[in-house]
């Protein structure tokens, strides 16, 4: 019986990795799901899932997700500090799919136990790549990606050595506004950008999927995990979301991994690795499908990407920067204080004013250093954000 532990469990990444595990929970020992403000789903998940403890973010909520559990036997906490305590208790195999930099503490100590952290949060890789992979080397941990395109890759390069890989292609819906005229992006609306044509996620991923600020996380976080030079990856938009990602090796071939768009695939390779498991997902008819397609991207349409390409050539703290200044003008998008497009403006020049002043490059990769860059980020954002008046 394998013991786990969920971080995030009723965003969807996680209710994808509950819905895996209460389909034979005779294989699992759940130890602990952790949720923000969905406390109904949390306590009806550890209920059924019988784990240990149940924890939400939220101090406020703390009575109402007791009385919620009252008499279950499901111990229950709440607030970061819970979070992270529960993050000691070890279990064989971790989900880190908490949205945000918040996510970062969790792994880093799920990672201590040497045990398997399936890394859906995408921030840790961005924030601090180097820190959290030498945690696992120094631990003898090991890191699955649960990211479908980092996954992906992974999955294309087992067998292969890392010599051989010539280039690594990431590939991307384009999101909501795809078949926009470019001159009318800046007019787009909250609802419009929160609306994606392919897949059923939050409202922040699909926003960020819109803008492709996402993929540009998604670049530094392949650079990171599999220690590439950036020069080596590539972006292309594929509208029917079936081929994640491929690599090219150096005698031409390129290795291609086409499944269907449902986070259950890469959640249960990461679940079952190092074998592959039976998952409900769906089994696809390429006949029916017909044809994949495959454009590049338009970098007017989409200038989160060529910021993600100079924050990697950056390195050091430049990620940490990139990801904080991204979530707070995400967050002044969402409250109606910004346009659409102004949120890569605001993020181009607080990596620019940082860059200048705050030593990015140079700075070491700690933990302290991270989050001392991630709200001086959130500051410089806000200071944008007046600029642009």
């Amino acid at each position: 019986m394998k013991s786990v532990t969920i971080f995030g469990a009723t965003g969807s990444v996680g209710q994808s990795a509950v819905d895996l595990i209460v389909r034979h929970p005779e294989d699992y020992d759940v130890v602990a799901l952790t949720g923000g403000r969905n406390i109904t789903q949390l306590a009806k998940d550890a209920v059924r899932l019988k784990a240990k403890v149940a924890v939400t973010c939220h101090d406020d909520l703390l009575n109402d997700l007791k009385s919620l559990l009252d008499g279950t036997g499901v111990e229950v906490a709440a607030g970061t500090t819970a979070i992270a305590e529960v993050a000691h208790r070890r279990a064989d195999w971790t989900l880190s799919a908490i949205i945000g930099a918040a996510g970062l503490v969790p792994g880093l100590t799920a990672l201590s136990h040497g045990t398997t952290l399936a890394l859906a949060n995408k921030e840790s890789l961005v924030t601090a790549g180097p820190l959290l992979m030498q945690t696992a080397k120094d631990h003898g941990a090991t890191i699955l990606p649960v990211d479908s395109e980092h996954s992906a890759v992974f999955q294309a390069l087992v067998g292969e050595e890392m010599d051989a890989v010539e280039r690594i292609i990431i590939t991307a819906s384009g999101g909501a506004f795809r078949d926009w005229p470019v001159e009318k992006l800046a007019g787009a609306t909250l609802a419009e950008a929160s609306s994606h044509p392919n897949w059923d996620m939050g409202q922040r991923i699909t926003i960020d999927s819109a803008s492709m600020f996402n993929k540009g996380m998604e670049l530094i976080e392949t650079k990171e995990f599999f220690d590439v030079d950036p020069k080596m990856i590539e972006v292309l938009v594929h509208r029917e979301s079936l081929v994640h990602a491929l690599v090219g090796f150096t005698d031409g071939a390129l290795m291609a991994h086409v499944g269907p768009p449902d986070m259950r695939h890469a959640i249960g390779y990461a679940l079952h690795w190092p074998k592959r498991g039976n998952l409900p997902v769906e089994r696809l008819d390429l006949a029916k499908i017909g044809r994949l397609s495959f454009e590049a991207p338009d970098p007017a349409r989409y200038p989160a990407l060529q910021i993600a390409a100079d924050v990697m050539e950056m390195g050091g703290l430049a990620g940490a920067a990139f990801n904080a200044a991204k979530e707070r003008a995400l967050d002044l998008f969402i409250a109606d204080k910004i346009g659409f497009l102004d949120m890569a403006r605001i993020v181009s020049r607080v990596i620019d004013t940082m860059s200048a002043r705050d030593g990015l490059q140079n700075a070491q990769i700690t933990l302290e250093n991270v989050m001392e860059i991630d709200a001086l980020a959130r500051v410089r954002a806000q200071e944008a954000m007046s600029e642009l008046g």
